[in-house]
């Protein structure tokens, strides 16, 4: 594993121990598939679409979105710290007859060996589990082409997100398991913007991912207030 000062090894253990039950849609990850069809329907949306596309997905866990992607038509790279949760979407490529290049390897490194490879670059629901998600938003925007396409996804800080976030999802829904997010690492929409400016993308949407009990779970754009997804376009250098 290439190691990364950008790392919780609490967050790494968390989701390795939970590392085999990647792609039980009733387990713990439930709510990631879940909204996957919404977080994947999104990118293509604002890339115009994936097919023949080089993708990278920073922090890919057991591969719920590279495998997505990668059945849409582009060439996936997906990188994690975590070498269970991989083992795990290696594995599950496999049955799927997929090929997807998985590494073990922090984005900064990653980032300063394949700067500019990468036509659309993804982290989703993986910032609020680092140390320094700036370090991160960087790497993203060092991967990725001029003109390509960044994304991510997490959660707002503030008291609703709090209480839908993880006194709702985690102790009366039970969606996740208890401890999984720390709100304090929650990150508002205009501290995650003002890192996206700092590398000079700019945003082309953001929108909220909400759940109704009769309705499932939805993106509206109306409210940023829990969950929400943003995508930007780097700057096509001369």
């Amino acid at each position: 594993m290439a190691q990364s000062d950008n790392v919780d090894l609490k967050e790494i253990e968390k989701f390795s121990a939970l590392a085999s039950r990647w792609w039980d849609p009733e387990g713990e990850f439930k709510p990631l598939h879940l909204i996957n069809p919404l977080r994947v329907d999104f990118i293509q949306q604002h890339c115009d679409g994936v097919f023949g596309k080089r993708v990278l997905d920073i922090g890919c866990g057991g591969g719920l979105v590279t495998e997505a992607l990668a059945r849409a038509g582009a060439e996936v790279t997906g990188i994690d710290l975590a070498e269970q949760s991989l083992q795990v979407a290696r594995l599950h490529a496999l049955e799927s007859q997929l090929t997807i290049d998985y590494q073990c390897i922090a984005a900064e490194q990653f980032a300063a060996q394949h700067a500019g490879s990468f036509d659309v670059v993804t982290c989703l629901e993986m910032l609020e589990h680092v140390p320094n998600p700036e370090s991160i938003v960087h790497a993203a925007a060092k991967s990725v082409k001029p003109g390509g396409t960044l994304v991510f996804s997490t959660l707002n800080r503030n008291f609703k997100s709090w209480l839908l976030g993880i006194v709702a999802a985690e102790h009366i829904l039970r969606w996740v398991p208890k401890g999984t997010h720390e709100h304090a690492k929650f990150i508002q929409p205009a501290e995650l913007l003002r890192m996206t400016d700092a590398v000079g993308a700019k945003a082309l949407a953001i929108t909220g991912m909400h759940y109704l009990p009769w309705r499932g779970f939805y993106l509206d754009a109306s409210n940023v207030d829990v969950n929400y997804i943003v995508a930007l376009r780097m700057p096509v250098t001369d």
